[in-house]
């Protein structure tokens, strides 16, 4: 998938003028890039049209229009565009009680290592974890990380002709999986492969 230059954004001017049927746009197409992993985890899967959501919304309300501060963007949100072969996605532990989500964000330590996708009968791929910076302590592990799952050649082709893709957490505090994808989340992830 294409990285994001500064030809591909607007101006603050014309984002203005576009933003709300870009934003409906986008909103519906995240719709198709979410999977909830049991009750208190998500994977938001990114792609080139979330990332220049993203850079746009950040550019507006910072009211960023230097060459320099747009490249900072560029290059702060191109490295969560999937390269082709592989699937980016923010995960988040979602407790909406701050005294629960404590605690549970103490017995999940690792968990982000033990996140996987599966395409059919292939093995599991466990995420790549937060290669941007550490998230995690000895003592607890954050509510957020970027993962990145990388597959095979194989593996692509056969989700490309329409393969089952699932999803799951295999940690000792957070066991969930979803088998398979609904068809809408898979053929968008399908999109994502070269």
């Amino acid at each position: 998938m294409k990285k994001l230059t500064r030809d591909d954004l607007w101006s603050l001017e014309e984002y203005a003028q576009k933003r709300g049927e870009f934003r409906a746009q986008v909103m519906a197409h995240k719709k198709d890039r979410q999977v909830h992993v049991g009750p208190n985890a998500t994977l938001y899967f990114e792609d080139r049209m979330v990332m220049q959501y993203q850079i746009q919304e950040m550019l507006r309300v910072e009211r960023i229009f230097e060459a320099e501060g747009i490249q900072e963007e560029l290059d702060a949100y191109n490295p969560m565009i999937p390269d082709g072969c592989n699937w980016k996605a923010t995960f988040m532990i979602e407790y909406d009680d701050v005294e629960e989500r404590r605690e549970a964000l103490a017995k999940m330590v690792g968990i982000e290592d033990v996140t996987w996708v599966q395409v059919a009968d292939f093995d599991r791929v466990f995420a790549i974890a937060d290669e941007d910076l550490e998230r995690e302590t000895e003592e607890k592990t954050s509510s957020v990380h970027f993962l990145r799952f990388e597959l095979t050649p194989p593996m692509a082709k056969a989700v490309k002709d329409g393969a089952s893709v699932s999803v799951g957490i295999d940690h000792e505090s957070y066991r969930h999986a979803v088998e398979p994808l609904p068809a809408n989340i898979r053929d968008s992830l399908a999109a994502d492969l070269d």
